[in-house]
């Protein structure tokens, strides 16, 4: 029976790692794709370089060698200290954004599957099919063909990162999924050969304040771009319009009114938002049936009733102290192996003085939590001033320092990107940021934070899962808790036609 290790990284580019213990290493899968196959001495080899750079007191404890072979019992304890390892690892911002652990998960992608650097051609599409090929290497990273295939379309470099690579399927039904955010630990070519053929890359902007939106319609790229997405919205039932709009919407296409096709779409609910397929969640009861769809600040829930009836209520992301991932095991039913089941929590502040737990259970559990991490890192910059393309030189680790070391114990030169680090899913740990003056209020909520530290964890959550602290659930203060009986509806997560 294989055992397996789950890496749960919810920080900024969250993603979930299971690794299978096999004979001569382990597996490492992301996402629930194999990524890589890298051995314990290696693990502990980049264990030792994080230490030289961070000191031995800021990196997580590292499972200890053993020199004679291990019983079964001591394979499940390095396999559970190697997952409280990496867990460790991905709550601590400076290590998992840290040029040296994705060049150490880009290097071991490179050696598993044994691709030699060389040019290839590669798609990537657009949210209407539209296909872009560029000439790429295999051992380039995410960020670098991000970066070819604007300048392939003329999208001005400033405006480069407020874009991103994903990776979709098409289903049966011809319905479109999201699978998840390519990172830059990754070739998106390599990536891209571990998935059917019926998955493509595409290009879709990775931001929620549609208030960058107004800044990216005045170039005439960028308006294609984000009319493009738009418009598949529309059509994909993502975006909410009566039967007047939607006619008022087809008008405009048909006369290729792009910026005023965006500005109307951009009244209506659910603008910007990522929709997720339909899901279970125990709120507003256990089991319903709900479709969630991420937005500018909030987590949004459509509930469908036993009499048909469908209800919606929002989550905002400044009321969640904290979210985290489990997953349960495969399991056998009907004699059939099923999938691990994943479940994203948050606890939410319902009330001044109440949190409570909501848990949804979904195949895309890890996606929305990307999608939270990043809207909280998102008005976190926006805090500190920065906009998405901005960033910081200093403090850059030389990388020649370091190396990834091979299965076979022999070592090369850690090599990453020459390009820019973007900001695009949040602040970069090495940024300065500005700082912040607690007002009475901000430092009321706080002192409410640190009341109501824990309360509803025990009972709910399984410890060993690693909590997602969010940063911005102190941002908001008495006031915003004192609002209208209607926002309230949505902010404490009521249901309402």
């Amino acid at each position: 029976m294989e055992n397996k290790i789950l890496f749960c990284c919810l920080v900024q580019g969250t993603y979930a790692m299971i690794i299978h213990i096999i004979s001569h290493g382990y597996n490492i899968h992301i996402n629930g794709m194999y990524h890589c196959t890298v051995r314990y001495k290696q693990l502990h080899c980049l264990n030792e370089q994080l230490k030289k750079i961070h000191s031995l007191n800021n990196v997580p404890e590292f499972p200890p060698k053993k020199f004679l072979p291990l019983s079964s019992n001591q394979l499940e304890e390095r396999r559970t200290l190697l997952e409280r390892y990496i867990q460790s690892v991905g709550q601590t911002p400076h290590l998992m954004n840290s040029e040296l652990f994705n060049g150490f998960l880009f290097s071991a992608q490179q050696e598993s599957f044994h691709e030699n650097p060389q040019e290839v051609s590669l798609d990537v599409f657009l949210m209407n099919g539209y296909k872009i090929t560029i000439n790429a290497n295999t051992n380039e990273r995410t960020d670098q063909i991000l970066e070819k295939v604007c300048t392939f379309i003329n999208l001005p470099a400033n405006y480069m990162y407020y874009f991103s690579l994903f990776l979709i399927c098409k289903e049966e039904d011809g319905d479109i999924t999201i699978v998840r955010k390519l990172q830059n630990f990754e070739s998106p070519y390599i990536s891209k050969k571990s998935y059917p053929h019926s998955y493509r890359i595409v290009l879709r902007k990775s931001y929620w304040d549609p208030a960058y939106d107004t800044e990216i319609m005045t170039d005439r790229v960028g308006l294609n771009l984000l009319y493009t997405q738009t418009v598949s919205d529309v059509e994909l039932g993502w975006i909410f319009c009566s039967k007047e709009i939607s006619s008022q919407l087809a008008t405009l296409q048909a006369t290729g009114a792009k910026k005023e096709y965006l500005e109307l779409a951009l009244t209506l609910k659910y603008y910007g938002y990522m929709q997720f397929r339909p899901c279970i969640c125990d709120y507003p009861y256990p089991g319903s049936s709900v479709i969630v769809s991420a937005g500018h600040r909030e987590l949004n829930l459509r509930v469908k009733l036993d009499n048909g009836e469908v209800k919606e209520g929002c989550f905002k992301v400044t009321r969640m102290r904290c979210w985290r991932i489990t997953t349960h095991n495969e399991r056998i039913e009907d004699g059939e192996r099923k999938d691990p089941v994943m479940e994203l929590a948050f606890e939410y502040l319902m009330a001044r003085d109440k949190l409570q737990w909501v848990t949804i259970t979904s195949d895309q559990a890890i996606l929305i939590s990307v999608c939270l991490q990043s809207i909280v890192d998102e008005l976190m910059l926006k805090k500190t001033g920065l906009k998405i393309n901005q960033r910081n030189e200093e403090n850059k680790v030389d990388l020649d320092m370091f190396s990834y070391m091979r299965r076979d114990g022999s070592s090369q030169r850690i090599c990453l990107s020459q390009s820019s680090s973007s900001l695009c899913d949040g602040v970069n740990d090495n940024t300065p940021k500005s700082p912040v003056k607690l007002n009475e209020s901000s430092l009321s909520m706080r002192r409410l934070s640190e009341k109501l530290t824990g309360v509803g964890s025990k009972h709910c959550m399984n410890k060993s899962q690693p909590l997602v602290e969010n940063d911005a659930f102190e941002g908001i203060g008495d006031d915003d808790l004192v609002s209208s009986s209607s926002d309230r509806c949505q902010d404490f997560g009521l249901f309402k036609t």
